[in-house]
């Protein structure tokens, strides 16, 4: 039975360092379980989780090339896939709809759009998202816009903090 990544298989922990632990596998290859792979938590000490000799079911997450085999303990767990149908809200609902059974990123409650932002702006982006799709000479053009009316509103700015257009102080 040859080590191949993805293959489960059952070791013996024969050290404990301080980054993580080398189990013993069938044919007598060893690889190591790094600290991260020991388990679904954070791990401080590895001490606390596995001593030498006890008997673990891992799963070969890499084999290098010079031979070392990396290992995880916690993939090797059988874990089932979660999916958004199990989780509810407060109100029963499933977490991932509104109010209306909408998903919950569309037609937010309490949603206003920014009055800073022109109408233009709005529509272009609206005829963009119908499926309209820009070229990069488009881009370009709508980037440059978008730079030079931030530009100009950051100079209006800045001049009315220092009292007009260059006026020089007496």
């Amino acid at each position: 039975m040859s080590i191949e990544v993805g293959s489960k298989l059952q070791g013996k922990v024969t050290g404990i360092t301080n980054f993580g632990a080398f189990v013993e596998l069938p044919e007598g290859s060893t690889g190591l379980v790094h600290i991260s792979e020991v388990a679904d938590n954070y791990v401080k000490d590895i001490n606390d989780h596995l001593k030498v000799g006890d008997q673990v079911e891992v799963k070969v997450i890499n084999v290098e090339k010079d031979g070392k085999i990396g290992l995880s303990i916690k993939k090797a767990k059988e874990q089932p896939q979660q999916s958004r149908e199990g989780y509810q809200n407060r109100e029963g609902r499933p977490a991932y709809q509104n109010r209306e059974g909408r998903p919950a990123y569309q037609g937010r409650e309490g949603y206003r759009p920014n009055p800073n932002r022109n109408r233009n702006d709005r529509n272009r982006n609206h005829d963009r998202d119908r499926g309209g799709k820009e070229n990069f000479e488009q881009k370009m053009a709508r980037f440059l816009k978008d730079s030079e009316d931030r530009l100009s509103s950051l100079k209006r700015h800045t001049e009315s903090k220092r009292g007009g257009r260059g006026a020089k102080r007496g």
